[in-house]
């Protein structure tokens, strides 16, 4: 049983599509936990009686700021995590501590900055962001409430996903899904029990975040692993800070310009069509979430692999496990991508029963996920890079789908044609053709053919 354990957790034995598939499915099962955070709390939200779409779209004007949160931790996470494990591919167990020590520190000092800075200005940064009158209340209740568990969301966030670099994916999963059990639990309590609303939801959320991340600390610092995080470890030290924010910029990237789209969508949406498209687009980013959740899982999961390969010397296994990814991500986004367009009014039901936000939601989601397989692509070529520590080419392909593509678009079409709110959904499926192609075939020939 000992020798069986200590095989899985050495990545360069074994078949790589097992190693892989061996993070990736509790990998996938603890982001999907990790969603019903929010998920759970929109469709609670979004039955309210009488306010529901107007709460639902509030919140969903929060989720700027929510992302940006997130964005500092996977700066932090995606860029410790991939050098944790060439450190341990290369048997530099020194290394790898002083990494996750200093991982945790710079969470530690980003989330007190971000909570504070949020939360002096969360009004005024709420109206820049597309909050109207009728919406900044549920907007600003909500965030109040949801500032106060920064820190836990970003120790979950960015610790995590060293205890799947360890060998722990079971762990990993086990963080989330007991977080997430618990919000469940205290949703309809507080949201309806106790008659708090969108105040409740974030509360709820607070709490749980809080036990999961008591739960990642608990189990590096005394779990079953010799790599333990020690407060001798934590002091930054700048060629390791650096080191994992050149590589975490990418993961980093990724969350801002979600950010920034996000921003640029729901304040073009209030343009053209009012709360009622924002709101839309609130249902779109929850469908758009929960159907990529197997694909980011096969690129999170793989990177680990991919990184412990690299640093020991098997390009073959590394070259293996990018086509496993690639094909695999294919098929699946295919699949969910003809599901969403067969029945898309089934999805929007799940969040509002609003008459409204049904007959105009079905053609913006079809619009929104045309071509879906193609942010496939993005997402292989995109792990790929980070998994073997390739910083820069990550960041360029993550800035050009985004901030390049996405933005203008989504400023520009609406004007063109007279398409309005039907331009800011065409924009989605046009990045994801362009830029998935992009960052695939640019991994395919200057990384995968050279292995």
């Amino acid at each position: 049983m000992r020798h069986n354990t200590d095989t899985q957790r050495d990545f360069s034995v074994g078949k790589v599509w097992k190693n892989i598939t061996a993070q990736a499915v509790p990998l996938t099962i603890a982001q999907l936990v990790q969603l019903l955070y929010n998920i759970v709390d929109r469709i609670y939200i979004g039955h309210l009686p009488d306010v529901g779409s107007l709460a639902l779209t509030g919140v969903g004007i929060t989720f700027p700021i929510t992302s940006l949160i997130l964005a500092f931790a996977n700066l932090f996470g995606t860029g410790g995590a991939p050098l944790f494990s060439i450190a341990r591919g290369a048997r530099e167990e020194e290394k790898a501590k002083k990494i996750m020590g200093n991982v945790f520190t710079m969470i530690l000092i980003t989330s007190v900055v971000l909570m504070a800075a949020c939360y002096v200005f969360r009004v005024p940064i709420l109206y820049l962001f597309g909050a109207s009158d009728s919406t900044i209340v549920y907007a600003e209740s909500y965030l109040s409430i949801y500032l106060f568990g920064v820190l836990f969301s970003m120790v979950v966030t960015g610790m995590n996903g060293f205890i799947s670099a360890l060998g722990f994916p079971g762990i990993a999963m086990w963080t989330t899904v007991i977080g997430a059990v618990l919000n469940l639990i205290l949703d309809p309590i507080f949201i309806f029990g106790l008659s708090l609303g969108v105040q409740g939801a974030a509360a709820a959320t607070v709490i749980s975040q809080c036990v999961s991340a008591i739960w990642v600390i608990h189990f590096l610092t005394a779990g079953r692993t010799e790599l333990k995080l020690r407060l001798s470890f934590m002091k930054l030290r700048g060629r390791i800070v650096l080191d994992v924010v050149s590589l975490g910029v990418s993961g980093f990237m990724q969350q801002a310009t979600n950010c920034l789209v996000q921003i640029v969508c729901n304040v073009t949406l209030q343009h053209y069509g009012g709360d009622l498209y924002v709101g839309i687009m609130t249902i779109i980013n929850s469908i758009r979430e929960i159907a990529s959740l197997p694909v980011t899982g096969i690129s999170s999961g793989g990177q680990p692999v991919l990184g412990y390969n690299y640093g020991a010397k098997r390009p073959d296994r590394v070259k293996e496990g990018i086509r496993f990814m690639a094909i695999t991500g294919i098929i699946y986004t295919a699949f969910i991508w003809l599901v969403i367009e067969t029945f898309p009014a089934a999805f929007i039901r799940i969040f509002s029963s609003d008459y409204e936000t049904l007959e105009y939601g079905v053609r913006a989601v079809r619009l929104y996920f045309f071509g879906f397989v193609f942010m496939s692509l993005q997402f292989m070529g995109q792990s790929t890079f980070v998994g073997l520590g390739k910083a820069k080419r990550a960041v360029f392909f993550s800035i050009l789908r985004k901030v390049v593509i996405v933005v203008p678009l989504t400023v520009l079409l609406p004007m063109l044609m007279g398409l309005g709110t039907d331009g800011v959904f065409i924009a989605e499926p046009i990045s994801n053709l362009i830029g998935g192609l992009a960052c695939f075939l640019t991994m395919y020939f200057t990384v995968y053919r050279k292995l």
